[in-house]
């Protein structure tokens, strides 16, 4: 089973290249937004029940017995801000993010600065974009018009990806499948996850709205009173050919490694299209790497990611406590679309 293939120095590098680039970015886009995954189609409120009937050598972690634990759940488009101020609309070509943050997780974990949660993060697509950390890098370059054409020329299979990814139609992030798409540990096991709905999304016609996304969630829970339900499932590793984990680019094909149900992620009917909610939405931080030791990520995406996702919050909840603290001139802040 392969280590990252990269040195600590490589990934350092590509790491801070990342980092700058979208610290950069995020201060003239909207210092108060993430960088990635801006737009929120719900915060939602459920429950994560652990099966009963998991395998021995699957009792790890927060599934290590039949417990039910609260959460939230963010849905959200997986662009940064077009502008400040600005959201992109739905109609526009996008991955969709599921960040699912578990509440009342006993244990230590790899980060100290939430004490009592379990991060589980996902994409609307089983492969990552980029085979490894210096593709991200160089995808982050090509992103604000940076890369050279030999640079650009390694991207065109992350352009591929994106291209057929962001060309199925979605209806409702309540009714689509997510994968974690990088792997993680479950306890001696490496696998990936993936949050399965147990009804199925049926795109209809052309949307019009530039936020259809978030208000068919609202029919679906709030106005139409159902509950929303998804099968959490893994896949194990099983060798190098079939189960690649430094290439997040290629598949586990489900022929290879059978998926394993191990929870069932519920969310009740609920009102959540109000202002608090939203406020709590913006306020929060989700990361892999808010996690137990025993789900630890895996590889260079994740390695990375680590140092990324924790400095662009920081920098988040700073600039949003020192705006409130010290406000400043409209002409410095230009606070108001472009």
């Amino acid at each position: 089973m392969s280590d990252l293939k990269i040195s600590a120095a490589e990934l350092e590098a590509a790491t801070d290249t990342i980092l700058e680039i979208d610290l950069k970015t995020q201060a003239q886009k909207g210092p108060d937004l993430r960088q990635v995954h801006a737009k929120s189609h719900g915060l939602v409120w459920g429950e994560f029940i652990i099966e009963d009937s998991i395998p021995e050598t699957l009792k790890v972690g927060v599934f290590r017995e039949p417990k039910t634990y609260p959460l939230w759940a963010r849905f959200s488009n997986a662009s940064d801000p077009e502008k400040r101020g600005q959201l992109k609309s739905d109609r526009e070509p996008d991955l969709r993010g599921l960040a699912i943050k578990l509440l009342n997780v006993e244990g230590e974990k790899i980060l100290d600065d939430e004490h009592e949660t379990q991060d589980f993060i996902l994409l609307n697509l089983p492969i990552f974009i980029v085979r490894d950390v210096q593709g991200f890098a160089n995808l982050t370059k090509a992103g604000i018009g940076q890369a050279e054409p030999e640079v650009l020329q390694s991207l065109a299979p992350t352009f591929e990806i994106l291209k057929e990814a962001t060309s199925k139609p979605i209806a409702n992030p309540l009714l689509i499948q997510y994968w974690s798409t990088t792997p993680f540990k479950l306890g001696s096991h490496v696998i990936k996850f993936s949050v399965k709905p147990q009804q199925q999304d049926i795109p209809n016609s052309p949307q019009s709205s530039e936020n259809f996304l978030r208000e068919a969630m609202i029919k679906f829970l709030t106005e139409d009173r159902q509950e929303a339900k998804f099968d959490f499932l893994i896949q194990i590793y099983v060798d190098d050919e079939k189960t690649l984990i430094e290439d997040p680019t290629q598949e586990w094909k489900e022929a290879d490694t059978p998926f394993i149900k191990l929870a069932t992620l519920r969310i009740p009917a609920q009102k959540f299209d109000f202002e608090e909610r939203k406020r709590l939405d913006e306020g929060l931080s989700f990361s892999p790497w808010h996690t137990l030791p025993e789900h630890e990520p895996i590889g260079s995406i994740n390695q990375a990611r680590k140092k990324i996702y924790q400095e662009i919050a920081k920098f988040r909840r700073e600039h949003i406590e020192d705006r409130l603290r010290e406000p400043q001139p409209y002409t410095v802040i230009l606070d108001e679309p472009q």
